[in-house]
């Protein structure tokens, strides 16, 4: 078993992690969460408290986040902070330690302007705060020189957590009908599956020292969907648990503004990490119906 240490301890992704590690031949024997430490604290506290991970530690996985997107439009030194400044300085000291790292980060460093899948060489342009902060997260790793995989995904999701599909599932308590956006494109990805695909090469970066990382794109893979089709969908596979399945009517995304603009266009290309890492990415109606498991398991629902 190959020790490690997660930044990221209460978040569906970090959760994700904690319970797949050990399938991974990894142990994780320390993990934080942003409320264990301030990472909004300035950069020469944070250092400090980089330099406290475990000696013994052979990776790293930064799974936390700010990502509150449209309140981070309001405060963007904090989104800066926490997604930008952290992770740089956490590379810098894995940097250091010639310790490798997995980061995730996030389809919102492109600007949604496309109409074929991204891939990790397109031009990146993000429109709103927290897209900018991730993306300057992304480049103080790569600044670093420290041995790393950047993961970008997008529309992340459990049973668990605070996410689209838990508000409509608890929206079909009393709603018989509803409004969703169906001009913003993309696919839905499990928190589970993106667990698999950070401990499949953060191992490769442990025991594989040719490897030297790079940036790719991780999602759920088939027919790129909008949100309105990912409502329907979220209803049909929980029909024998919810009272209600409520129609979806498609609207534009200028009938719900958001403080923070959303790309229209998410779709990732995943074949780099396909192929780098011999691994096929799970169909997005695989991962809805293990999230769909997990949410019942934990409402007791059987």
């Amino acid at each position: 078993m190959k020790n490690i240490a997660v930044i990221g301890k209460h978040g569906q992704l970090s959760k994700a992690i904690a319970v797949r590690a050990n399938r991974f031949n990894l142990n994780i024997i320390a993990s934080y969460d942003i409320e264990d430490q301030d990472l909004t604290a300035p950069k020469h506290e944070i250092s400090a408290f980089a330099k406290t991970l475990p000696e013994t530690i052979e990776g790293l996985i930064i799974a936390a986040a700010y990502t509150a997107v449209d309140n981070a439009e309001d405060n963007p030194d904090i989104a800066h902070a926490i997604n930008a400044v952290a992770p740089g300085v956490f590379a810098d000291e894995c940097a250091a330690r010639n310790i490798p790292l997995v980061h995730v980060s996030t389809d919102y460093v492109f600007n949604g302007e496309n109409d074929t899948p991204w891939t990790p060489e397109d031009n990146t342009g993000p429109i709103n705060v927290y897209g900018k902060t991730k993306l300057d997260g992304e480049n103080a790793i790569v600044k670093s020189g420290v041995r790393a995989a950047i993961h970008r995904t997008s529309w992340v999701y459990d049973g668990t957590g605070k996410n689209f599909m838990l508000t409509m599932l608890k929206l079909a308590e009393t709603r018989d009908s509803l409004n969703i956006v169906n001009d913003q494109i993309g696919r839905p990805t499990y928190a589970g599956h993106l667990a698999d695909a950070c401990l499949t090469s953060l191992h490769k970066l442990i025991t594989d020292d040719s490897y030297s990382g790079g940036t790719y794109h991780v999602s759920n893979t088939g027919d790129p969907i909008s949100w309105a089709d990912f409502a329907q969908a979220i209803f049909q596979a929980a029909s024998n648990h919810i009272p209600q399945v409520p129609s979806v009517t498609g609207i534009p995304s200028s009938q719900y503004p958001t403080p923070a603009s959303r790309p229209s266009y998410s779709v990732m290309d995943t074949g780099a990490f396909e192929a780098t890492f011999h691994y096929n990415l799970p169909n997005w109606k695989i991962g809805l119906k293990d999230a769909i498991l997990e949410w019942a398991q934990n409402q007791n629902l059987g």
